[in-house]
């Protein structure tokens, strides 16, 4: 019954936040650690699906730098970093794709499907998007 009660009480200490930015648009940057941990993937999904339920419109932003490198090293191809930036040409391309779009997003997909969320993949409508911009490297 306490734990009950004590639910109850987090659920009031919330509403005046739940009522301010019901209906907004939250963008959540995930990466790190919570990508790692299997117990932080089911937290993060079940924060993300309960954001759903009480009105406000999470986006998910992941990130995926350390799968794109390992999957790059099986594939024989070394990471390559100008000024902290990838060096991406075609085949590195290639990679980065079928990491972020289909191991990474499936897995995001995946979790908030367990807790009763649904989700779109937006990769594919602005991969044609990308743009670069070639960087000199230094010289030393």
């Amino acid at each position: 019954m306490i734990e009950m009660i004590e639910k109850a009480e987090i659920l009031m200490e919330a509403l005046p936040f739940i009522q301010k930015f019901y209906g907004k648009i939250f963008v959540i940057k995930y990466g790190g650690h919570a990508m790692i941990d299997e117990k932080a993937k089911n937290w993060t999904a079940q924060d993300v699906v309960l954001l759903k339920y009480v009105g406000i419109n999470p986006v998910v932003v992941h990130g995926g730098g350390p799968e794109i490198n390992k999957a790059m090293e099986k594939m024989g191809k070394k990471p390559e970093f100008v000024h902290g930036l990838r060096v991406t040409d075609e085949e590195t391309l290639d990679i980065v794709e079928m990491v972020l779009a289909g191991k990474i997003n499936g897995d995001i997909v995946s979790k908030l499907s367990k807790f009763g969320g649904g989700s779109w993949i937006i990769w594919k409508i602005w991969k044609n998007n990308l743009s670069q911009e070639k960087i000199k490297k230094d010289k030393n």
